[in-house]
């Protein structure tokens, strides 16, 4: 292998670790979430996530707000948008569903998207391979889910596409994290209203607030941070096909914080959107330059 192709290898195994990095900050701050929402329920918690995390990111990053074009206003706008409602709709399906579960049915927008804009049929075997496990994870009781919380995650999920498209173009258009900012504000502003509607003070006691920025900074800076950084090497296709390891990661944080069991059922379904997904970032990794 020539220096060039170690140092393509090398990226994409770095990307590759942010990925799963940014899946488990996202998980286990989903678990804490859970916790939260009888103090300030699913929208209020949403609010404390985005707004806190905005926060935090504009003071830390300080974006320009001058120099871009009309379009690169509009990629933030529909980011921000996305991410607003990815966040509004699996916190609304995780107050009526098990959060494994949930999570289960959002992973299907990413792996519609991996099979929509693949040019290579063995990333459609992968993502077949990836969608087994997601069903088998869910262990044939979809049918007796809350049918409004199902609906909900399947809309998170059309939203999660929708986030990894206008993440790789915020990444492209705007430097370090200026996009990353810009957009958490504007999904802020978007759930500002619907959480205090439904909270209203409830959000500023102190302790809800204190796990409300510990929700914001591993369910959204972090992550999507890394997420953003991702994007920048991994091609869309490759980045859906990984974010099926985002219902074995939810299983592991709902065993540890919220003391859900898993059974063998569920080993097994981990095991293959695991090899799915490794498969996916092996494809991609033997690819010749040409074809990327």
């Amino acid at each position: 292998m020539t220096e060039a192709g170690r140092r393509r290898g090398h990226g994409m195994l770095g990307s590759v670790a942010l990925v799963i990095a940014a899946g488990l900050s996202i998980q286990f701050g989903a678990a804490v979430a859970v916790l939260l929402m009888p103090r300030a329920g699913a929208l209020g918690v949403v609010t404390l996530r985005l707004v806190l995390a905005a926060t935090v990111l504009l003071v830390v990053c300080r974006p320009k707000l001058r120099g871009y074009t009309r379009a690169d206003w509009g990629t933030v706008l529909a980011f921000g948008t996305a991410m607003a409602g990815m966040n509004i709709f699996i916190y609304q399906a995780s107050d009526r569903i098990p959060l494994g579960v949930a999570v289960t049915l959002e992973v299907l927008g990413p792996l519609a998207l991996s099979v929509v804009v693949s040019r290579r049929l063995i990333n459609l075997v992968w993502a077949g391979l990836a969608l087994g496990g997601v069903l088998l994870l869910g262990g044939g009781g979809f049918g007796r889910l809350d049918p409004l919380g199902a609906a909900f995650a399947l809309g998170a999920g059309a939203m999660w596409a929708a986030y990894i498209i206008f993440s790789a173009r915020t990444g492209r258009r705007f430097p370090q994290f200026d996009g990353l900012a810009l957009a958490m504000a504007v999904a802020a502003l978007i759930s500002l209203p619907l959480g205090l509607a439904e909270a209203g003070t409830k959000l500023l006691v102190p302790s809800t607030l204190g796990l409300g920025l510990a929700v914001a900074l591993m369910s959204s800076v972090l992550p999507y941070a890394m997420e953003l950084l991702a994007l920048r090497r991994l091609p869309a296709p490759t980045f859906a096909v990984l974010m099926s390891l985002e219902p074995a990661i939810a299983a592991t944080a709902g065993f540890l914080v919220l003391h859900q069991a898993l059974s063998a059922t569920d080993a097994l379904a981990i095991a293959l959107v695991i090899a799915a997904s490794m498969g996916a970032i092996r494809t991609q990794a033997g690819r010749p330059a040409a074809e990327r």
